[in-house]
């Protein structure tokens, strides 16, 4: 019995040290709990109604594992009933979610999970929203990152806070945790696919970690120590790539980005100041050094994820979202006037004047194609389009996004740049055909 009592006390004490020392709570504080029903947020839970904070519950039930999914639901209605605490329950759809936003199920379920614990918190006034991940999680995300590849930022183990979200038990292990309920004689559910050794995540938790602990018996805690030793390294780290960020984007807008490369071969470590702006949008270490290694290379090779596309353009890298690649027809709005002492020509590139005795209507409009040539306004001669575009320094995203607008088989203006000589504006012009690009 003095043993249980001991067990029980220490768990406690524990946590709320860590509680008081990373400030994740005051005792005015209404807390949301994440409860699965197995072991860590059933401690969880326990553990902070013995310390005194108000806590009220959220189980989410993703239907993902048939009758073990309705089993969860029921040992956690009945738990928080036993405990007299307020219980919130949602149903998912993830597959369905997953096939929406083309992500894995796995991700589908946490972007479920997260943003309606979030809606809860806004609509019922919590603190924060408390979920059970321990020491051992944050030691199995160090490794999985380490095994992935990943820069200094993915080897701080799991945060103690985001946002609201707070991790009152990352502190204690999972012995520990086990340890408590056990003493308290509390039930749990288990996850059957959490004893399946079929993920990377399980590998590292049933294969890797039981072998470095036959090593070293105390790994988590050197693990969980060195994670803590480059969290406070990466603040430092971080405040330098950010001011070495300022020098080399000329543009850091949500949907792109442009790097200039001299700018960048100046960074003391270029290889890491591209790191850090690739590997968040996506692209892995070995992506990323086929970028570098080609910077000094021919102007033109393109590399992309499911997101982003990186195009190297001259000096520049061209980062940008897939979505805007893929722009859309332009509209034009189509006018006719007569050249009279009235009329004059406003220089605007989107608007394109005319000679409408020269012009087959319906106009047709389309992207320009390999062959295609017109008669720059200016010029007498034939110039393809391919080579103009290139004189203008077109990249390639904006060269694929060029469009035309024809009479007939012929190109009378390159939409945005230059209408055809043969199709100006002379002193014989009668009557003006004026076309004009719509704004998005």
């Amino acid at each position: 019995m003095v043993i249980i009592i001991f067990v029980i006390m220490l768990f406690k004490e524990r946590v709320n040290s860590f509680i008081k020392e990373k400030k994740l709570l005051t005792t005015d504080d209404k807390v949301l709990v994440a409860l699965s029903g197995g072991a860590d947020s059933v401690a969880l839970l326990r553990v902070l109604l013995s310390l005194g904070y108000t806590c009220e519950a959220a189980h989410c039930n993703f239907h993902l594992r048939g009758e073990e999914s309705n089993r969860d639901e029921q040992f956690v209605r009945s738990l928080c009933e036993s405990l007299h605490v307020r219980l919130s329950v949602a149903d998912f759809n993830s597959a369905q979610y997953a096939t929406e936003h083309h992500l894995s199920i796995e991700m589908a379920a946490r972007e479920q999970r997260y943003q309606w614990f979030d809606s809860l918190r806004q609509a019922e006034g919590y603190s924060a929203i408390a979920v059970a991940h321990h020491r051992n999680d944050s030691v199995e995300t160090f490794l999985l990152n380490l095994i992935r590849g990943t820069g200094i930022n993915g080897l701080r183990g799991i945060p103690v806070r985001n946002g609201s979200i707070i991790r009152p038990l990352l502190n204690v292990s999972r012995e520990d945790i086990l340890d408590f309920l056990q003493s308290l004689g509390q039930t749990y559910v288990t996850d059957s696919t959490n004893l399946q050794d079929e993920f990377m995540r399980n590998k590292i938790r049933l294969d890797i970690l039981p072998m470095m602990k036959e090593m070293n018996p105390s790994v988590f805690e050197s693990i969980s120590e060195t994670a803590n030793y480059l969290s406070a390294t990466a603040d430092v780290y971080n405040k330098s790539i950010q001011e070495s960020r300022k020098r080399v984007l000329i543009q850091d807008d949500d949907d792109q980005k442009i790097i200039n490369i001299p700018s960048l071969m100046a960074e003391t470590s270029p290889t890491a100041v591209l790191f850090e702006i690739l590997y968040p949008l996506g692209f892995n270490s070995a992506q990323i050094s086929a970028i570098y290694s080609q910077l000094e290379g021919q102007s033109g090779k393109v590399f992309s994820n499911a997101r982003w596309t990186v195009l190297h353009n001259r000096e520049q890298l061209q980062i940008t979202l897939n979505e805007k690649i893929q722009s859309s027809v332009p509209q034009l709005d189509m006018f006719f006037a007569w050249k009279d002492e009235h009329f004059k020509v406003v220089p605007n590139p989107n608007i394109a004047y005319l000679d409408a005795e020269h012009i087959q209507i319906p106009i047709t409009v389309r992207k320009w194609e390999r062959g295609d040539k017109f008669v720059p306004f200016g010029m007498t001669g034939t110039k393809n389009i391919s080579d103009y575009l290139t004189d203008r320094k077109y990249s390639l995203f904006e060269k694929e996004n060029q469009y035309v607008a024809c009479s007939g088989d012929q190109i009378i203006w390159v939409i945005g740049e230059r209408i055809d000589n043969r199709f100006r504006i002379t002193d014989k012009t009668q009557r003006i055909l004026i076309l004009q690009k719509k704004s998005n």
